[in-house]
């Protein structure tokens, strides 16, 4: 019997499930929820672009946050001084920072490890600071930050009691990017492209001498990883509909990198896990003890790291190699 077949309905039934889920989500919470739900999103799409570069490419980042932050003020100052449309921002904001991690790829090429981690991190250092030059402030609007108004729907409608507002809309906006951005990181990654970059990250010397362009599909990838990021915080800036260089601390690339590790390396759908733990997980912390929530966050960590050393979707993996071979036993 060809169990691949026997459960293809399933499978169908279960997306079908899942889809109707997420779209009834957002009428089923209050306003406060669709925005966290709103940002898990944001944060998914920049777990995952950074997701390409360390877990498919090897290549260590904590500068992530630099390029979350370029993206945000792209689209912040294209809104607020162009007038440009909200959605159209994400685009530019992604070919921006594309460029810029295009050519942060090339000195990268000459470091490795804990240097490219460090040197990365000097970006991250810097960008908030660039943001707060006098030089400049009339466009970035210095330590104030820009005030952005969020985009109201096109059209309303009530479900469950619940009004279609801004929040709803950006979720419904949101959905369809970080769908649109998954489907990108999919074929991309599930290709040529995919076992180059993989091949890179575990054997850069026979990589080489299969032909594959090194210093080329390095810096590339950190591009690519650095536009996804780029859409995350341009659509991140839109959700919270405020920019300010303290809201992007280098704290913020340790953070999309903890989303990383915990969804799982070199795993596309582990970034919506990872997102879920670093939109959640600090505030669950926070209700727990107000006085030392970064201890309690720590905790945490440490204890996922404990239980799932190779992510969320390591674990998963691991439960359905086990549960598959008694799945396929006919039974008696």
């Amino acid at each position: 019997m060809n169990t691949s077949r026997t459960r293809s309905p399933w499978v169908w039934v279960g997306l079908t499930a899942l889809v109707v889920a997420l779209l009834v989500l957002p009428f089923l919470v209050k306003n406060f929820r669709v925005f966290q739900f709103n940002l898990v999103l944001v944060y998914a799409i920049a777990v995952l672009g950074l997701n390409i570069l360390t877990g498919y490419n090897g290549q260590i980042s904590l500068g992530h946050g630099a390029f979350y932050a370029i993206g945000g003020y792209a689209a912040a100052i294209l809104m607020q001084r162009a007038g440009v449309p909200y959605w159209a921002t994400l685009p530019v904001a992604g070919l921006l920072c594309f460029v810029l991690g295009f050519l942060m790829g090339f000195p990268a090429l000459r470091l490795g490890g804990h240097y490219l981690a460090l040197a990365t991190l000097a970006l991250a250092l810097a960008v908030p600071q660039l943001l707060k030059y006098k030089a400049i402030e009339q466009w970035t609007g210095g330590v104030q930050g820009i005030v952005l108004d969020k985009p109201e729907p096109l059209f309303t409608f009530r479900l469950f009691g619940q009004s279609l507002n801004a929040d709803r809309w950006l979720y419904f906006f949101t959905l369809l990017v970080a769908a649109l951005m998954f489907w990108l990181a999919w074929n991309l990654l599930r290709g040529r492209v995919g076992r180059a970059l993989i091949a890179i990250r575990d054997h850069p010397i026979a990589a080489s001498a299969m032909g594959i362009n090194l210093p080329m599909f390095k810096s590339l990838t950190f591009g690519v990883s650095a536009a996804f990021t780029g859409v995350a915080g341009a659509l991140g800036a839109v959700v919270v509909a405020f920019v300010s260089p303290d809201s992007y601390s280098s704290f913020l690339s340790i953070t999309i990198l903890v989303g990383v590790v915990i969804g799982g390396l070199a795993s596309i759908p582990g970034a919506i896990f990872g997102a879920i733990f670093i939109q959640f997980v600090p505030n669950i912390a926070d209700e727990i003890s107000k006085s030392a929530p970064w201890a309690i966050y720590g905790i945490f960590l440490i204890v996922f790291m404990y239980v799932m050393p190779t992510g969320v979707m390591g674990i998963l993996r691991t439960l359905w190699a086990r549960w598959r071979p008694r799945a396929a036993k006919p039974s008696s």
